[in-house]
């Protein structure tokens, strides 16, 4: 044994003395215990071992998990379970680093504990990047690691995005006070919560805890819009329904619940308010449901950015898909249903902790949520088809599942009997994972890299959507220069200007509409399409193409400042013509189809009476050879179109009278007899 413990790195030799004495067994306890499981097929033996010893102490650490957040010694020895595991052989100790941790440790420890309570926040939530020190740092494999073994710092579902999200101004590497910190915020975050009050008039469920509130004294407002009438009040988020309470004047008034877990069809989507109803400020977000008469709207006013609105919206949503999520995939065992609750309420944990520290610049809300993620980012549903597996094979009575952790810190869930907990022990064990589905990690690592594609390819199309109206329109018009060779060309066919390639064109198009080969056209070009791509691969076009350059000179104009404005309103006209023509065609349509004019009616039915009689006779095919031999000879002889059937189909069109229309304030409350 010391010989195969010699092969130890200097942090993962320590960590295993840690963890022995944590447990309160001797070192050689710890490795014989080890040792009585391991064969040489499991890989690399000192890895094992720190994940062997770390599993116990953390297990033994979560029984009393709040008390070792406080004290530190969570923080410190998980911490170092992850450079242990990271580096498990002497091969990859750095003593150089190893002694600089070590003198950053005894700094650490004479300096007061007041100071490191004061300055370490307030330092590392508004200078981040500064904050970094000699001692080793973590990587993402490690973070996730430890959180399919805790997930109170990171749930394995989306520990790599939160990972990505905390270490983003330190190099995707996490550093201790960090780490620290971010533990440390948790715990403060829960004990705030649970301090706050119960909504006015509203009584929780025995598992219904408090996970957001603002609109108090201490907080930012929140403003409830009811038509063009405003109403500040309390809102209040739990993990089943949202609550408003407008402000009185002492107190607040019963609270208004939306119930966010009914199976019913809801959803919440960001929206603009303003005074009188005017959609000015884009602060705010309006809940619709099918057990809501109109939209809930509710605003976050701040001063510049909507962060807080993205917040709320992301927490609102993370709760809808939740129960969606359990509603869907037949999730209905207590216990099962609470460690779901569980997972989802660290995450919205661990989002406020990081936004205490992240305070200058706030990270993605979705980052840190479970469903608001996958339900937004490519391939997602992949992962969310993983979870109900992954779900049935945890121990959810251990001390380090979610729910464990969560009644540790004095949220306990439902209260169940012994005998459904052994029942679904005996589940869990029973069940078995499907092969042709891809794992949950394999789902998670597909989802991440479809996500970096899709990053990649919004990149992109951010600077055009930033563009405005004119430049809009030159980019258009530039794009649209290959049609403007196709329009000629189709004139000349159709004015017989070279009646070789116009009669052509028409023998093809009639013999393919007579032999019925329009499938068969559109499969010839699709082919010839793919062709054409073939050959600007071989040409490596992608490689020449990087941009397309349009010059601003094709949209100069030699018109003065008034011509332009005479210009303008030209074309306000001309739209405003365009809108009333459309009307007064509608109109004469609904005047036919009630028989308001007799005589346009009657004719109207015997012209479709008559053409539904040839089409049941005649095969369709037919009439469509008679049109294209229409449109080719209609400019034959005379190379313009006859004006005589024009002039009297809009001499019968312009006789059709309307109903006439009446524009009121507020309809009368009136039957009309049919």
């Amino acid at each position: 044994m010391a010989m195969k413990l010699k092969y130890l790195s200097s942090i993962a030799e320590d960590v295993v003395a840690r963890c022995a004495q944590k447990l309160e067994i001797s070192v050689e306890k710890l490795v014989e215990d080890f040792e009585q499981g391991w064969t040489p097929d499991a890989g690399n033996y000192c890895k094992n071992l720190v994940e062997f010893g770390s599993g116990k102490a953390l297990t033994q650490m979560c029984r009393n998990i709040e008390e070792e957040i406080n004290n530190g010694s969570f923080s410190r020895l998980s911490y170092d379970i992850m450079l242990a595991w990271e580096r498990p052989t002497y091969y990859d100790d750095d003593e150089h680093m190893e002694a600089e941790a070590k003198e950053k440790e005894e700094k650490k420890l004479t300096a007061k504990t007041t100071q490191e309570q004061d300055d370490i926040p307030l330092f590392y939530s508004d200078i981040m990047p500064l904050l970094v020190t000699n001692e080793p740092t973590v990587g993402e494999d490690a973070f996730v690691w430890l959180g399919s073994l805790v997930p109170l710092v990171a749930d394995v579902a989306n520990g790599r995005f939160t990972f990505e999200s905390l270490t983003a101004p330190t190099g995707l590497r996490l550093h201790f006070p960090a780490y620290d910190m971010f533990l440390k915020e948790m715990d403060k975050c829960i004990r705030h919560l649970q301090k706050q009050a119960t909504p006015s008039g509203v009584e929780l469920e025995e598992d219904e805890y408090i996970l957001h509130v603002e609109g108090t004294a201490s907080s930012q407002r929140v403003v409830r819009h009811i038509g063009t009438t405003s109403w500040p009040g309390r809102l209040t988020l739990t993990n089943y329904s949202l609550y408003f309470e407008a402000s009185g004047v002492i107190k607040y008034d019963d609270a208004v619940k939306i119930d966010l877990s009914k199976d019913v069809e809801q959803t919440v989507k960001p929206t603009a308010t303003g005074p009188w109803g005017a959609q000015l400020f884009d602060k705010a977000i309006v809940i619709e449901s099918t057990d809501l008469s109109e939209g809930f709207v509710l605003e976050f006013p701040e001063l510049t950015s909507s962060t807080r609105r993205d917040h709320w919206l992301a927490l609102i949503r993370e709760i809808m898909f939740l129960h969606q999520f359990l509603s869907k995939y037949n999730i209905n065992c207590p216990i099962q249903t609470w460690e779901m609750h569980a997972r989802t309420m660290l995450g919205i944990i661990r989002l406020h902790a990081a936004r205490e520290m992240l305070r200058i610049s706030p990270p993605v809300p979705t980052k840190f949520l479970i469903f608001s993620l996958y339900n937004e980012i490519p391939k997602g549903d992949y992962v969310l088809e993983e979870l109900p597996d992954s779900l049935r094979k945890v121990d959810c009575g251990q001390p380090c599942s979610a729910s464990s952790i969560l009644k540790s810190m004095n949220l306990a869930g439902p209260v169940v009997s012994n005998s459904m907990v052994e029942e679904v022990s005996q589940v869990d064990k029973s069940v078995d994972v499907k092969d042709d589905s891809p794992s949950l990690e394999s789902a998670i690592k597909q989802s991440r890299e479809e996500e970096k594609k899709f990053l990649v390819a919004k990149a992109t199309t951010e600077e055009l959507k930033e563009e405005g109206v004119t430049d809009s329109v030159l980019v258009l018009t530039e794009l649209l220069t290959p049609l403007k060779n196709v329009v000629p060309w189709l004139q000349e066919i159709f004015k017989w200007e070279k009646p070789m390639v116009t009669i052509a064109v028409l023998a093809a198009s009639l013999i393919i509409t007579y032999m019925e080969w329009v499938g068969k056209t559109a499969a010839a070009f699709l082919v010839w399409v793919i062709i054409k791509m073939l050959k600007a691969r071989e040409k490596r076009l992608n490689e020449k193409c990087n941009e397309i350059v349009i010059n601003r000179s094709n949209m100069a104009s030699d018109k003065s400042t008034m011509d332009s404005i005479v210009s303008a309103q030209h074309g306000l006209y001309t739209v405003h013509e365009m809108m009333q023509i459309a009307n007064i065609a509608m109109l004469k349509i609904w005047s036919i189809l009630i028989s308001k004019a007799d005589k346009h009616a009657n004719a109207v039915m015997v012209a479709m009476g008559g053409l539904a009689f040839l089409l049941a006779v005649i095969p369709f095919k037919f009439f469509l050879m008679g049109l294209i031999v229409q449109s080719f000879t209609m400019t034959l002889k005379t190379g313009k179109s006859s004006g005589t059937g024009n002039r009297r189909l809009k001499e019968w069109w312009d006789s059709i009278p309307i109903v006439p229309i009446r524009v009121v304030d507020n309809v009368p409350n009136t039957q009309h007899a049919e």
